[in-house]
């Protein structure tokens, strides 16, 4: 499949957590004009602690580098966990470059914000210990999921679920973190006249009309296995990898393996 622009965000490569095999399917199935690598792509946080590097996340790498070399347009937006690439503003290593922002313009000539989002969380900007240490209490849960994911199989619950996932949406939902995060974020989007943000960071993956304005949130690559995608035409998709595809290749005439979790069509 064929799409304009790929974005994707909290990939962590570097943990246990990183979801790497699938994220190699999705690339092998999505070819694209320009791809956004919006932020915590490599996890140094973790890393610290321990470090997982499979031959998977090697396979991603290469996969990504090989994207470049062949005339994609790659750019990495660093995000808190891989923070120390920001001093490389501006910097291109090979085809690859370095931004901490950028201001991306669709097909239909809507304008986004191309930001991890990490500056708009209070908790990862004023208190870096209580986020260091609710990182490693996801990764515990994460670490956790494997075992629930054995369980269900081995009873033939086929359909998806986590322990991570159901975890940190009812915590976040019980002190409102989206929600402040997705107001600070359009407020910011709001003051500098533009038409939508795509960012990452919460591990929340949403698209969403914001009075007139776009919130698009790429999720991640640790739970929820999703990414956003632009059509040709400027159409705003957002694809999860465990369920078979349906309404996104019916609409824009491709085969692909990821479901249409949520579209918006240029206005």
């Amino acid at each position: 499949m064929k799409v304009r622009t790929i974005f994707l965000s909290d990939i962590h490569l570097g943990t246990r957590g990183c979801q790497a095999e699938r994220l190699i399917d999705f690339l092998r199935n999505h070819e694209a004009e320009k791809l956004f690598l919006v932020g915590d792509i490599i996890d140094f946080w973790a890393m610290k602690r321990s470090i997982h590097w499979t031959p998977a996340q090697n396979t991603v790498v290469q996969k990504i580098l090989r994207r470049a070399r062949h005339g994609e347009q790659v750019m990495l937006i660093p995000g808190n966990h891989d923070e120390a690439l920001r001093e490389y503003h501006n910097v291109a290593f090979g085809d690859i470059l370095v931004a901490n922002e950028h201001v991306h313009i669709a097909a239909d000539g809507r304008r986004y914000l191309v930001i991890h989002g990490d500056e708009f969380d209070q908790v990862t900007r004023h208190h870096r210990w209580l986020a260091v240490l609710g990182d490693v209490g996801y990764n515990l849960l994460v670490r956790a999921n494997v075992w629930v994911a054995w369980l269900r199989r081995t009873f033939g619950i086929a359909d998806y679920w986590s322990l991570a996932g159901y975890a940190k949406r009812r915590v976040k939902r019980a002190v409102s973190f989206i929600f402040d995060f997705e107001d600070a974020v359009m407020h910011a989007v709001r003051e500098r006249g533009l038409d939508g943000v795509i960012c990452g960071h919460i591990h929340s993956a949403a698209i969403r009309d914001v009075e007139g304005m776009t919130y698009i949130n790429c999720g991640d690559w640790v739970d929820s296995c999703t990414a956003i995608v632009e059509h040709m035409n400027g159409r705003m998709e957002l694809l999860h990898s465990w369920q078979p595809a349906a309404a996104s290749a019916a609409n824009d005439g491709g085969a692909q393996s990821f479901a249409t979790h949520s579209s918006l069509s240029s206005k």
